[in-house]
């Protein structure tokens, strides 16, 4: 491989989340995390590159986005996804959350009802609660090991007062790759009740062997025109700090509401070191993340195979995109609390606890294995150690 994921770059006092607030988060300086969705893998050498290349220009004024940067866009949703969209659908936000915050708040009012689907990335639910909407729980349904969406329930969820959906696809936490039927019927059933499809799309690029992932607003012009399509190179390439995503919109009267809504809290602009990023990361990151995938397919079987032969207690849920694992830890009958506390002081480890993510959530939990296998292996022997010392 040209890369090398297997280096490992210390991020201890960088002031990284992810390392730096742990004490704070978990009540232990040194748990090993494994929670926040970043990688720590280097990012790469050619975003890196054309950072340099536009900090040898020494002033870093007002920027606008030249037509290499909505080129860039074009042409890796068509690369990667078979989807053709056009420069004027694409607006810009600060990152995927920012994009459903202001999409709540400015295509829906106050005492609305939004559709999420748990268990599902926790963010959704601050969306929907903290602009005064009224969340409407659409559970995903588990069958044999695997993730569905309860469209019957779904159909019983609907009344006049629910104006919007927030999506997750691919799915996080559960890994689901949405099939074209599955996302079909969703996407008829909210053209037929004129209600919003915001698709968070942010895994997209993140697929395991074998799976293909669909954008929502690519499977008919009616569904089209009813959805707005969050993306970013963040999670792909590892630039969440870099406050950079896209809003793609083809729907003019959308669009419109969306530019309005940017513009009124002026953040449209943009980071201009983001943008350089995002070109790069879009213009020159397809080698780059052929190797990532086949990286984290590895610690994928590495740990599918870790677990299955030492502690079968644990059951993986098996992902089909993300580099997110959801683990179900439900056969050791451990309250929430416990198994918390458990995977904490016991093993020593920094997961995502699952009841964040909603119902559905009680007894997993999540772990990022987006890092160097010698370190995976080192957790999943603190796990492993952990289980032995409490006999389970």
């Amino acid at each position: 491989m040209r890369y090398n994921f297997d280096e490992i770059i210390p991020r201890e006092n960088t002031n990284s989340v992810k390392y730096d607030i742990r004490e704070t988060y978990f009540g232990k300086p040194d748990v090993f995390p494994m929670w926040v969705a970043d990688m720590d893998f280097k990012t790469p050498d050619f975003i890196l590159e054309a950072i340099r290349e536009r900090l040898n220009h020494e002033i870093l004024g007002y920027t606008i986005k030249p037509d290499s940067f909505f080129e860039s866009i074009v042409g890796w949703v068509k690369r990667r996804h078979h989807w053709d969209i056009k420069k004027e659908w694409i607006a810009y936000s600060p990152g995927v959350v920012p994009a459903i915050n202001l999409i709540v708040e400015g295509f829906t009012s106050p005492g609305d009802k939004i559709i999420v689907q748990p268990p599902v990335y926790y963010p959704f639910f601050s969306a929907v609660k903290n602009n005064n909407r009224i969340l409407v729980n659409n559970q995903l349904v588990k069958n044999n090991g695997k993730y569905f969406i309860d469209f019957d329930a779904l159909r019983k969820s609907i009344d006049p007062d629910v104006k919007m959906l927030i999506f997750c696809n691919p799915h996080n936490p559960v890994g689901r790759v949405w099939t074209k039927e599955e996302l079909t019927e969703l996407g008829n059933i909210c053209v037929e009740n004129d209600i919003l499809i915001v698709s968070d799309e942010i895994h997209s690029d993140l697929l395991f062997p074998g799976y293909t992932h669909i954008p929502m607003a690519s499977l008919s012009p009616e569904i089209d025109k009813s959805t707005i399509t969050c993306m970013a190179p963040s999670k792909t390439f590892n630039l969440a700090g870099l406050a950079t995503s896209e809003v793609i919109i083809s729907n003019p009267r959308l669009r419109h509401t969306y530019d309005k809504v940017l513009d009124k809290v002026h953040i449209g602009m943009g980071n201009a070191l983001g943008l350089v990023a995002l070109e790069a990361a879009y213009s020159k990151g397809d080698e780059w993340l052929d190797e990532l995938m086949k990286y984290l397919t590895s610690n994928l079987e590495v740990t599918r195979n870790f677990l299955k032969k030492e502690i079968p207690s644990i059951k993986l849920i098996e992902p089909e995109a993300t580099y997110l694992l959801w683990l179900d830890f439900n056969k050791l009958n451990m309250s929430n609390e416990v198994l918390k506390s458990f995977v904490i002081k016991d093993a020593g480890l920094g997961f995502n606890d699952g009841p964040v993510f909603g119902p559905g959530g009680e007894g997993f939990q999540r772990m990022n294995i987006a890092l160097p296998q010698p370190q995976l292996m080192e957790a999943l022997d603190k796990l492993k150690s952990a289980f032995k010392r409490n006999n389970l």
